[in-house]
């Protein structure tokens, strides 16, 4: 793994306008990624994880502000034209959506999708060169060529997966973003999707972003994951090592909410996640967190580094929360619990 960042995200902000305030999706995060690298992004529905990624490719709905830099190769994505980030989505950064069904185009066949992609970003190129490099890319898949003229409503949902991987792989992008790239699937497609994007990494030295709500595909395909919440990075880390020692409250509820063959009761974290029209002040977990003090509604907290294994290249482990951060930022007294809000859970039987 390259100890230089391929894509650097420095700072980042999105915002969405509403007819009262802006929603603030992402609020100042931070991330890099190496080549050859595997960072999961993991949190709640509504944490800012997709509009994350889309920011990431410029790929955000019209009326969308940003602030901040992505940074690809030293060329900061932000200050580009829709022209320029054409030219390099594709052959630099890639996208995999969720609802592959609802992206292929259902009045086309999946050759005519290949051949589209390959027209627009590699304009010099045969057409038999074409053919012959997407087939190639789908029998990597898993798809037969004899399914190359084939339209979309004839694969079943976990081929149409694939081929969405496989229309996202056939320019070897530099950077991919995998959208929920397994949801809805069975565990059986779900694991053989998981090998295609670890044969990805390890034969093209791609970095990958995997953008899941399940732990578990990070814990076996990921070495790092940022734990996003209410538009935040609460904390980043190499994947073994948060799960292992995980440092923010929020990171722990989200691993006791995972269900195993031992579980014999649900775990939930109490309420919603807050409204990003009108985040809490300071700490944005403080309303749910169960280990919430007086410093967490008053003050933002510091990002703390708590270090991380020996040998690693890349960013330590790091945490935003005042359990971890300097006592002399705290202040006499904060260190007092917070009184906590009781969540009632309707019966709806």
């Amino acid at each position: 793994m390259s100890a230089e960042p391929v894509l650097s995200v420095r700072d980042l902000h999105v915002w969405y306008g509403t007819e009262d305030r802006p929603v603030r999706a992402v609020d100042g995060i931070s991330l890099e990624m190496r080549a050859g690298e595997t960072l999961g992004l993991v949190g709640e529905s509504g944490s800012g994880k997709s509009t994350l990624g889309r920011a990431i490719i410029g790929l955000l709905p019209e009326g969308a502000a940003t602030r901040g830099e992505v940074v690809l190769r030293g060329q900061n994505l932000l200050g580009l034209d829709e022209a320029e980030l054409r030219s390099i989505r594709g052959p630099e950064l890639g996208l995999i959506f969720q609802e592959p069904m609802t992206r292929l185009d259902p009045l086309v066949t999946i050759e005519s999708h290949f051949l589209e992609v390959l027209h627009t970003h590699e304009p010099g190129m045969e057409e038999d060169e074409m053919r012959s490099r997407a087939r190639e890319t789908l029998a990597g898949m898993g798809i037969p060529p004899t399914r190359f003229k084939q339209y979309p409503h004839e694969f079943s949902g976990g081929m149409r997966q694939r081929i969405m991987i496989a229309l996202a792989l056939v320019l070897n992008p530099k950077v991919l973003i995998a959208d929920e790239p397994t949801t809805a699937l069975d565990v059986i497609v779900e694991a053989q999707i998981l090998r295609i994007l670890a044969d990805l990494r390890r034969n093209f030295d791609t970095a990958l972003l995997l953008i899941t709500h399940n732990l578990g595909i990070v814990a076996e395909a990921c070495d790092r994951v940022a734990v996003m919440y209410a538009g935040e990075i609460a904390e980043e880390g190499e994947a073994a090592e948060v799960f292992a020692e995980p440092a923010h409250p929020y990171t722990r509820e989200l691993l006791r909410s995972i269900i195993s063959l031992s579980t014999t009761g649900l775990h939930y974290i109490p309420g919603p996640p807050p409204d990003l029209v009108d985040p809490p002040p300071a700490c944005r977990f403080h309303p749910r967190c169960p280990n919430a003090m007086r410093v967490c509604a008053d003050k933002h907290p510091i990002e703390v580094e708590l270090g991380g294994r020996a040998g690693l290249d890349g960013p330590a482990h790091r945490v935003s929360c005042w359990l971890h951060g300097p006592e002399s930022e705290i202040g006499a007294g904060a260190e007092q619990p917070l009184e906590r809000v009781e969540f009632a859970i309707a019966d709806e039987s």
